[in-house]
């Protein structure tokens, strides 16, 4: 069930019924990007600053859609839905209604990069249901599709859960898929990385490069694109390697802290120098 909650500081959130929040918006603000992540997607602009046609699959409170629509007014954007429940509180979370340029489709994403269509410049891949992300929108052949679906230059940003079992064997179908053109980047303040990946045949550009862009960006798009290059920048395939063993280690001591706080409920175990016991 998808619940949108309302705080009183004129926040609105959506969630599947279980906390985890999957878009926020600010009702004085609708097109501002208020989480992490999503300003480190936009950095796909580093990567291609001048995108013609962009798709997304997923759309939730649909942050990106309208950021894309307010500040890259020139791109022709199509969002696509396979619920019809998310699709319905388009009005609630400020989406524009469809136009020339912007329109919100109600389908599978898997079918939608398989169809015939015009080449994307950009595809974004952002879509999870309460299970996690749809083993079809995962798959080495989607990959593929969405490598066969973008135009020469063309870049795919994916937002990946990181402690999800399947993530290596995930990250590994779309190298596979992009000939190992990728870039792998963090989020800090959640368990998301994302993955971007191009078609063209320098990739990523030099620095040098993406520093004249994020010049150039910068007046137009205030929202941290700096962070985007510099995490860019610092990565390497051993640099991914050495963040996943550190990430997995401390979930590893945060799961036994768990079983070891479980434990000691189940036994009724004093803890040293305390005058209680846990219920």
């Amino acid at each position: 069930m998808v619940v949108v909650h309302h705080d009183a500081d004129g926040t609105l959130w959506l969630d599947f019924d279980d906390g985890a929040v999957q878009s926020r918006m600010l009702r004085a603000d609708p097109a501002r990007l208020v989480l992490e992540y999503t300003r480190l997607m936009m950095g796909f602009l580093l990567l291609h600053p001048t995108p013609e046609r962009v798709a997304m699959i997923g759309l939730g409170g649909g942050s990106l859609a309208k950021y894309c629509a307010a500040h890259l007014p020139e791109a022709d954007f199509t969002a696509v839905e396979i619920a019809p429940e998310i699709i319905a509180l388009r009005d609630a979370f400020g989406i524009p209604p469809d136009g020339p340029r912007f329109r919100v489709l109600c389908q599978d994403g898997a079918t939608y990069v398989r169809a015939d269509g015009d080449p994307l410049d950009v595809l974004i891949v952002d879509a999870f249901d309460r299970a996690g992300q749809p083993e079809d929108l995962c798959s080495a052949a989607f990959y593929d599709y969405c490598h066969d679906r973008l135009a020469p230059g063309g870049v795919l940003a994916v937002n990946l859960y990181a402690d999800d079992p399947a993530y290596d064997v995930r990250v590994e179908r779309i190298r596979d898929a992009f000939d190992g053109k990728v870039i792998i980047i963090d989020v800090s303040d959640a368990e998301n990385d994302l993955v971007f990946a191009g078609t063209g045949s320098t990739f990523p550009p030099a620095f040098g490069t993406l520093v004249e862009r994020l010049r150039a960006l910068e007046p137009s798009h205030p929202i941290g694109l700096d962070i985007a290059l510099r995490k860019f920048a610092q990565y390497s395939d051993g640099s991914h390697a050495v963040r996943r063993r550190r990430r997995e280690a401390s979930r590893s001591l945060v799961h036994r802290d768990r079983r070891t706080r479980s434990m000691t409920k189940r036994l009724n175990i004093r803890r040293p120098g305390s005058d209680t016991i846990e219920a």
